[in-house]
């Protein structure tokens, strides 16, 4: 049953909204083995990409059984509900809402009836024409005049209508149906579902978001990430291509593809999403933040005492700076960790603290010194601007800011929720202008070719488009096909001065003025 709590925020300003991760997935096919609690340790490993809900599917041969709540994993499962959960096959999902709100209805694996037995889906990602497949959905069921969303019509994802397009072939098995219907579907979808007997997993044909296969020694294990397969004792086999749909079942593996590939995988994985003990196409995650930090070391030196990261996606870049600057690497902030992720929203008294709630400075260190401090994006410049004022509170002599990315001006549609364009500080302000916002001594972002380089993929592999606003999926101009709350009903945007429709929020042009 939903408890009702209240939003979850992992930001480290009360109520300051940063980029958020995108969902996490994983799917295992192992005969004899605890599927449950592989799955709960597969998405623990993931609980970095989505930290309002989690939930867990698995099937016993005839029928499929759901267990999914709001908050984090470790609050959601207990040992008596993963022993609750038996069965052979399981898929697992750990949700940031993308599209829909954040409430239990919209929280997966999502579960719907098809004629033939059951289907349940997790999805990590974001569609960019759910209006048209709702459209779709309306076509295959014309006499009722009700879209096919099963017993759970309250949800209100494209999640949710891509599952129910799924099940609406009376007449195919669900992995003919997903070979139907994949090709109609766009934007970045990496999926896990199941039907009572087999697990499959498919990957947009530009490779967005992630996901691999690894090979358990009596299964097989599907997951957004390697450090999934690392957490279970799973050897990592190879990625899911583009574009591919992979079926798992007594009777082995099959591959298919619904689409040819066009690999345009998401760079700010690199910068901020994965986890850094976690390899893409070949390249360890770690290696590249550390060799992005290298370059901002090169692009922007400056004469200083210590580096220090923002705790903790600014770590690898700043051991990187403090490599090719020979500046001496520090920790200067304290994190608490457990007041990262909670329901309880602070109050007033405790919000005008700011980021103290959840980053503390060592004075020891930091007192009359003069500091790089290493961070992994900018998105409105309120973090940053509070933790420059808390570092010169604590005694910082100077404050340098570097960023491990390019400046962010363009929001995302496939899969990770940054702010409107409106509230992006870079879309409206030179880094020099930025830099005056917060407060800093200088500031620096890495360019966006040395970041690519620092990943050993091609460019032309790589979506770049919260950098550089060249989107490899087409965005219908209006975005009312891919707003947040599309399937809800909400829909309050303005056209800004050059023709864009934006959600109706603050912008960045008062900036400069800001206290």
């Amino acid at each position: 049953m939903p408890r009702g709590d209240g939003l979850l925020t992992h930001e480290l300003l009360p109520g300051e909204k940063g980029p958020q991760d995108a969902c996490g997935v994983f799917g295992v096919w192992a005969p004899g083995d605890e599927v449950a609690k592989l799955t709960y340790f597969g998405l623990y490993a993931l609980q970095h990409r989505g930290q309002e809900s989690a939930g867990i599917a698995v099937s016993d041969g005839s029928h499929i059984l759901v267990y999914k709540d709001m908050g984090l994993v470790s609050q959601v499962f207990t040992e008596a509900s993963l022993e609750s959960l038996k069965g052979h096959v399981a898929i697992g999902h750990t949700r940031y809402s993308t599209t829909g709100a954040s409430v239990w209805e919209n929280a997966q694996p999502i579960l719907r009836s098809t004629a033939t037995g059951h289907l349940a889906l997790g999805h990590n990602g974001n569609l960019t024409n759910t209006a048209e497949l709702v459209t779709r959905l309306a076509a295959l069921s014309p006499q009722s005049g009700e879209l096919p969303f099963g017993d759970a019509r309250r949800a209100t994802n494209d999640s949710d209508a891509l599952t129910a397009l799924l099940a609406a072939h009376p007449d195919l098995s669900i992995e003919a149906a997903a070979m139907l219907e994949l090709p109609h579907v766009r934007g970045a979808f990496s999926l896990v579902f199941m039907d009572d007997d087999a697990l499959y997993g498919a990957r947009d044909p530009q490779g967005i978001r992630p996901l691999v296969l690894g090979r358990l020694e009596r299964g097989w294990v599907l997951a957004s990430e390697t450090a999934a397969l690392d957490i279970v004792g799973a050897s990592f086999v190879r990625e899911i291509e583009p574009g591919e749909l992979i079926a798992i079942d007594e009777h082995g593996i099959r591959s298919q593809r619904f689409a040819t590939a066009e690999p345009k995988g998401c760079l700010f994985e690199y910068v901020y999403l994965a986890r850094p003990d976690t390899t893409i196409s070949g390249r360890s995650v770690q290696a590249s933040r550390v060799q992005i930090g290298r370059q901002l070391a090169e692009e922007h030196p400056v004469e200083a005492d210590l580096v220090i990261p923002v705790p903790e996606s600014g770590r690898y870049a700043a051991i990187g700076y403090a490599q090719q600057s020979g500046i001496p690497f520090a920790e200067g902030l304290v994190k608490n960790a457990y007041v990262g992720r909670t329901f309880i929203q602070p109050s007033q008294t405790i919000r005008q603290l700011g980021i103290r709630l959840k980053l503390n400075p060592l004075r020891e260190v930091i007192a009359g010194q003069r500091l790089v401090v290493v961070d992994d994006s900018i998105v409105r410049g309120n973090t940053q601007r509070a933790l420059v004022r808390m570092l010169r509170e604590a005694g910082a002599k100077e404050v340098h800011v570097r960023i491990s990315s390019p400046p962010v001006k363009w929001p995302c549609f496939y899969g990770i929720d940054f702010a409107t364009r409106a509230e992006l500080i870079a879309n409206g302000l030179t880094a020099e202008e930025i830099c005056t916002s917060i407060g800093a001594d200088s500031l620096g972002f890495v360019a966006l070719d040395k970041l690519i380089e620092a990943t050993t993929i091609p460019k032309d592999h790589l979506c770049r488009a919260c950098f550089d606003g060249i989107y490899p999926v087409p965005v219908p101009p209006s975005q009312e096909s891919v707003g947040k709350q599309l399937l809800d009903g909400i829909e309050r945007r303005v056209v800004d001065s050059e023709g864009v429709t934006n959600v109706v929020a603050g912008g960045a042009a008062d900036a400069l003025g800001r206290p």
